[in-house]
């Protein structure tokens, strides 16, 4: 991994998030109170792959309301140009959806999604304002896929000239093993909600 970027500001967008709340299906229920409950400055990708189009524009202007109120950074799972309609501060793709895309994207953070060497290489070579390196352990939703494990992300952190974000059965405790500063979570959500439930409640969190 290249040092220099490890305290430093990516080019379109400053700060860059420590801590990122991925989109799905599964968590689409607690994705208010999982924002609220994450720490303010941190970062949400919407993806919503499930839901028709009108629907999912619907849905992601609800929640951008509320990401802004909590000084959350906004990423789209789409193109720049949707982006910018749509009033977010990125797109999020893989690194051959994201040729092309430095002009339309201009002040947009482009986050690309990196599984191996050769996707680290492109993500390189486009000057991605950082990638998301998964699956770095087991999911729930890909239960007995092959995973990067330790190693394998460290790997391909070595070679990522952009800060890298842990995806994939992603917590603090991992975060500490793999010594990772910036890390995302799905079913994280869940956790984050229960706090802020719990919050509400006055009651401590589950463990």
């Amino acid at each position: 991994m290249d040092p220099a970027y490890n305290a430093s500001m990516p080019p379109r967008q400053t700060p860059l998030p420590i801590r990122w709340l991925i989109s799905d299906a599964r968590n689409d229920a607690v994705l208010e109170d999982a924002l609220r409950a994450l720490p303010a400055g941190s970062g949400f990708v919407f993806r919503h792959y499930h839901c028709t189009a009108d629907a999912r524009r619907k849905r992601f202007d609800l929640l951008l309301t509320l990401a802004k109120q909590q000084g959350h950074l906004m990423i789209l799972s789409g193109d720049g140009r949707m982006a910018r309609l749509w009033g977010a501060d990125g797109i999020y793709a893989s690194p051959g959806a994201l040729i092309g895309t430095s002009a339309e994207c201009e002040s947009l953070l482009r986050l690309a999604t990196v599984h191996d060497a050769a996707e680290m290489r492109a993500a390189n070579a486009l000057c991605a304002d950082a990638a998301f390196v998964s699956p770095v352990y087991e999911t729930r939703s890909h239960a007995g896929a092959a995973v990067l494990g330790r190693a394998g992300f460290e790997r391909l952190a070595e070679q990522a000239a952009m800060p890298v974000i842990a995806l994939g059965g992603m917590n603090c405790e991992r975060a500490a093993e793999l010594g990772c500063t910036r890390w995302a979570a799905v079913d994280g959500a869940f956790g984050w909600a229960g706090s802020q439930l719990a919050d509400k409640r006055g009651m401590p969190e589950d463990s």
